[in-house]
């Protein structure tokens, strides 16, 4: 699961834990995004990201968090990522990738895409309504390796947790209680207009789905 997670949220968390169970997965891996090349600015430091990320996950024993990209020099790219998780990975290895279906269909913008879905298959996160279909007809290569997921509706986003933070407001209950104390702790989203809160995340399930995509 891929995205900057800056803050990561209890709508991650979900939708996570739900692919995990819908899909029968052996577990999940969050990678946070390192320089995404879509969001060159306004982004949290890495070291920020990655440190709640494992803290937001660490009681679930089927989540892991990898610093493949954070540790990664220069812009990171989907396809390139996805191609050194495989390699890590044995032989025959069905790989998944778990994102907003916003992000899914964001796809044709992103480095390689046909290459992406060689690499591995997608499951999107999608809100009722939402056309995933479209994605198939639009893009080469998609039809059976992205699929539909349904999870409980979780009007969460990064991008207003941010903004919440620069006002004041309580961000209590929509990320884990580790994750507030370590934004407080830190002082992370306090500038005067609330940067980075306007910067959507791609990899927000279901509201404000990626990107989130994930790393792009």
């Amino acid at each position: 699961m891929g995205g900057t997670f800056d803050p990561i949220h209890h709508g991650h968390l979900v939708a996570a834990e739900e692919a995990r169970w819908q899909f029968d997965l052996d577990g999940v891996m969050f990678v946070p995004t390192g320089r995404p090349w879509q969001k060159p600015v306004g982004v949290s430091p890495a070291e920020d990201r990655y440190l709640m990320t494992v803290i937001a996950t660490a009681s679930n024993p089927a989540f892991t968090v990898s610093r493949l990209e954070i540790d990664h020099e220069g812009p990171t790219y989907t396809v390139d990522t996805l191609r050194r998780l495989r390699a890590q990975q044995p032989e025959g290895t069905r790989l998944f990738f778990i994102t907003g279906a916003d992000a899914v269909l964001q796809i044709l913008t992103w480095k390689q895409p046909d290459q992406v879905l060689t690499q591995a298959e997608f499951i999107a996160a999608t809100r009722p309504g939402f056309d995933l279909e479209s994605l198939v007809n639009q893009v080469p290569g998609a039809a059976g390796r992205v699929h539909r997921m349904d999870i409980p509706a979780l009007a969460i986003s990064s991008s207003d947790i941010r903004g919440r933070v620069a006002r004041g407001a309580p961000i209590r209950y929509l990320v884990p209680d580790g994750v507030a104390r370590y934004i407080q702790k830190h002082g992370l989203y306090r500038g005067p207009t609330g940067v980075p809160s306007d910067l959507p995340d791609p990899a927000d399930p279901p509201d404000a789905s990626p990107p989130g995509h994930g790393p792009q």
